[in-house]
């Protein structure tokens, strides 16, 4: 009785290798479903945060009768720049109350005056480097 309790102890090396393949399965189409949906989101996430730093541009324009120069950049959406011209027009606590970085850790271009509209907001994507295909394609506020 003992010597039979002994052998259903633990488990035999295929059984072990039969788990570890299934786990290996089942992670791997985990990965291959989940990773293009995270990259979809980081687009989508770049692509609201464009457009509400597009709003906070509009509203410093409406209060400001001009865009921040290139040299104020976005950073005039959070703090009055130092040569606004009527400082009184000013929306007391900024207009954003923090500059987003992009979904992949790089700050967000400003171009003024842009190239596809009077502002361009870009994010370079993954690569962080102008143009590129895929996930390392520009996402800018002229694109839908």
């Amino acid at each position: 009785m003992k010597n039979r309790r002994d052998k259903q102890k633990g488990l035999t090396l295929v059984e072990l290798m039969v788990v570890i393949v299934i786990i290996g399965l089942i992670s791997g189409i985990v990965v291959f479903n989940v990773l293009p949906a995270a990259d979809k989101a980081r687009v989508s996430t770049a692509r609201t945060d464009i457009k509400r730093i597009e709003t906070a541009l509009t509203q410093y324009k409406l209060d400001n009768q001009n865009f921040p120069t290139q040299s104020q950049g976005l950073e005039a959406l959070v703090s009055a720049p130092r040569d606004l011209r009527r400082p009184e027009r000013y929306q007391t606590g900024g207009y954003i109350q923090s500059l987003p970085e992009d979904p992949w850790g790089n700050p967000y271009v400003y171009l003024f005056p842009g190239e596809f509209g009077e502002v361009d907001i870009v994010s370079y994507g993954a690569d962080g480097r102008p143009g590129g295909e895929g996930l390392n394609a520009d996402i800018g506020s002229w694109q839908d």
